[in-house]
């Protein structure tokens, strides 16, 4: 016979999930109802508006896929991708190359920025790849890179791919709810995120927004979106409209969490909340470069939630990540591809953001006998 469901109680400073605050629990918990029934659409107005406001845009076609970040991505390329486009992409770090991957699938001619891991794409990268395509379709970047913490400036670069006559496409799974984003400000055409990270809702769903320059290149396609499920001339339908065509059975309970943690953002105020995440980085900063730890990337381009730091020397990061989350019940990320085994990631994230959660990580750390201070 199983035995109840009983999981361990975490604290969460990884680079993702983060921590839900118990009003995102207790909605979860609200009686399932049909996901078209007139009070469940309503609640998707809700949260489309709520979207809107966080994303800081006007987007119409803006809405929440049923399924994660990953998937949030996939819709952006799938969408506005058809064979034979051409498409510049900023590779540094894991989501970039996973972004190249799907477009590749999609048929379309890839041009890599590869940049060391760390780094960010500079304006002079973009400028050499433009001589290299003149003419892409789009630049897709990644704002907040989950696997090195690096930062990636946009607005300057916005400008360019314009100028190009291209759209711009950018990831915002770990940059949403926790440092500025401005959609409409740096006219993004394509953005996606997700629900996990500074948001701190569960995972499983992703916010997407689209502009009027991207709708047209959707409508003008000449081929058929290649994924029927996550095909926005069918999908929009569902979110949107006087009557809304059925389209898939939407996760109620998900979207329920969803709701509140989007409420509890503009209760704190996206301004705020992106203070927050920047002043406990800088408590976290301090306290981490006192133990010894060293960060992977430069201050200017160093993403305040997702802190990419090495151990100091002589240590096992395997084993502290082990003691820390089997012995504290706190759980910090390791690295990835290059930096396996190097490095950790420290996520401070929506409702992991507090002085309290820094404290109880720097106070397990002086605690443990096998951590070498630097």
């Amino acid at each position: 016979m199983y035995k109840e469901l009983n999981t361990s109680t975490r604290v969460l400073m990884g680079p993702g999930p983060s921590d839900a605050h118990p009003r995102v629990l207790k909605a979860m918990s609200t009686p399932l109802i049909g996901h078209l029934d007139p009070e469940f659409v309503a609640i998707m107005d809700e949260v489309k508006t709520m979207v809107q406001e966080t994303f800081i845009t006007k987007n119409h076609l803006t809405f929440v896929v049923s399924a994660p970040g990953s998937a949030g991505m996939e819709t952006c390329l799938v969408n506005l991708l058809e064979p034979g486009d051409e498409i510049i992409i900023g590779v540094n770090g894991v989501f970039g190359g996973r972004m190249a991957d799907i477009a590749e699938r999609c048929g379309a001619v890839v041009h890599k920025i590869e940049k060391e891991w760390g780094g960010i794409i500079t304006t002079e990268d973009v400028k050499n790849a433009l001589e290299t395509c003149p003419k892409p379709k789009m630049l897709a970047l990644v704002h907040a890179e989950t696997s090195t913490g690096a930062l990636q400036p946009l607005k300057e670069i916005s400008d360019l791919i314009h100028n190009a006559g291209g759209l711009l496409m950018v990831d915002a799974v770990t940059s949403y709810c926790g440092v500025e984003l401005r959609v409409d400000d740096w006219d993004i055409d394509a953005i996606y995120t997700g629900t996990q990270k500074c948001l701190s809702a569960p995972p499983g769903l992703s916010p997407v927004s689209f502009s009027d320059r991207a709708l047209k290149a959707l409508e003008n396609r000449k081929t058929k979106v290649q994924s029927w499920f996550l095909d926005l001339s069918l999908v929009k339908n569902y979110w949107g409209g006087a009557k809304r065509a059925y389209h898939h059975t939407a996760p109620v309970s998900s979207v329920y969490a969803l709701r509140e943690s989007l409420r509890i953002v503009l209760e704190e105020g996206l301004e705020k909340r992106w203070e927050r995440h920047q002043a406990v980085h800088e408590v976290l900063k301090t306290k981490l470069e006192e133990l010894g730890f060293k960060y992977l990337v430069d201050e200017q381009y160093r993403l305040p939630n997702l802190n990419s730091v090495f151990l100091p020397e002589g240590n096992d990061e395997a084993l502290l990540r082990s003691k820390l989350l089997n012995e504290y019940n706190i759980e910090v990320g390791g690295g990835l591809g290059a930096f396996a085994g190097k490095i950790w990631r420290v996520g401070i994230m929506g409702e992991s953001c507090t002085l309290n959660h820094v404290n109880m990580l720097v106070s397990a750390l002086e605690d443990i006998k096998e951590f070498k201070r630097g």
